[in-house]
């Protein structure tokens, strides 16, 4: 059984921790806290152990701390890194290159440069056997996960016919249970946005692919609009619909009026932590306008990237045949099932 370390607590973190603590294959051993908050106390509820930075013991008392970051990391077969973007740099020069442990780190994080964590981006329906070997790993944002399992199904179909792609992403400003952060009554955007490099980093540098990003006040999912031009026609809209209909992440929905609506149909449902896990095509937004075809999908944020990370773990640990991985993914997840129930709750009328 292989030992595997959530360092972080977070938003992504408290959802990995949560989903592989039912991984037959692997032993949580614990969770890294830095702050003495109340998601202290919901770890140890929640029966993980809960390690802290040795100067930062003092500050944990009215905790009960199992020992500190520094001692257990080294202990541990893979370190996933969810703490907030930047830090995982630190992390990776202080902790796991010292300890020669190996870590997947979550998008936010750098893959040029001089504080570059790791050197590829990882997408599961991309690159997933092109990991086994790696020491450090990067797991794309949630933004960056999306347009893989969209992008890649188009490009394996059309090929050359694309002549480009040019997406807006509307990103949310936080996340669900972000309620620290303000939402600020303004839209704003992101000049020379990572996410253009990050797709191309795994898809290729040759990839037709145009961004312009936007941060628009909601926690409730991102939206992504993408404008598909073709060398000649443009396929029809019921022929991308049906190019997604196996694609694993990927539900086919109509009648949506916003991204609340999905949001309000999980929590009914009672889906983990309100999350999807996946992309939402809205197929009565489908346009086809001479070479070009319009798709506008949502994104579920924070929770696209869990799945990922733990068929990247699978991957990096076990090297395991990406069918194999994926059968093992759908068992804690339940990816296909969430998949019916979606797009049978939004059919077509």
């Amino acid at each position: 059984m292989k030992r595997v370390f959530v360092n972080g607590y977070g938003s992504i973190g408290s959802r990995v921790a949560q989903f592989i603590s039912d991984d037959k294959d692997v032993e949580v051993a614990g969770v890294g806290k830095y702050s003495p908050d109340e998601k202290v106390a919901d770890a140890i509820s929640r029966g993980f152990k809960v390690y802290v930075p040795k100067n930062k013991k003092d500050g944990f008392k009215n905790f009960k701390i199992s020992g500190s970051i520094e001692d257990v990391i080294p202990t541990c077969d893979l370190v996933i890194d969810a703490s907030p973007g930047g830090i995982g740099y630190v992390n990776k020069k202080t902790l796991y290159e010292p300890a020669n442990v190996r870590a997947i780190f979550q998008g936010g994080e750098k893959i040029t440069g001089e504080k570059s964590v790791a050197q590829i981006i990882f997408n599961s329906r991309v690159n997933y056997d092109k990991v086994f070997d790696k020491q450090f790993i990067m797991q794309g944002s949630c933004n960056v996960t999306g347009m893989g399992r969209i992008i890649q199904p188009l490009k394996e179909r059309y090929g050359k016919r694309i002549k480009r792609m040019d997406a807006t992403l509307l990103r949310r400003w936080a996340d669900l249970e972000d309620t620290k952060t303000e939402i600020k009554d303004s839209v704003e955007w992101t000049p020379s946005p990572h996410h253009d490099d990050d797709v191309k980093s795994y898809m290729g540098a040759d990839t037709p692919l145009f961004i312009r990003v936007f941060k628009v006040p909601t926690r409730q999912m991102h939206v992504h609009l993408m404008d598909i031009r073709f060398d000649g026609s443009a396929p029809s809209a019921s022929e991308i619909t049906d190019l997604y209909k196996n694609e694993y992440g990927v539900a086919t929905l109509y009648g949506v009026k916003g991204t609340k609506d999905i949001r309000d149909y999980a929590e009914s449902i009672k889906f983990s932590f309100k999350d999807t896990n996946m992309i939402h095509i809205h197929a009565d937004l489908t346009e086809v306008q001479d070479d070009v075809i319009k798709i506008t999908y949502s994104d579920d944020q924070t929770g696209i990237v869990v799945p990922e990370n733990h068929l990247l773990m699978q991957a990096m640990l076990f090297k395991r045949a990406r069918e194999e991985a994926f059968k093992h993914t759908e068992e804690l997840f339940h990816m296909q099932e969430k998949k019916q129930m979606l797009e049978e709750h939004f059919k077509k009328q």
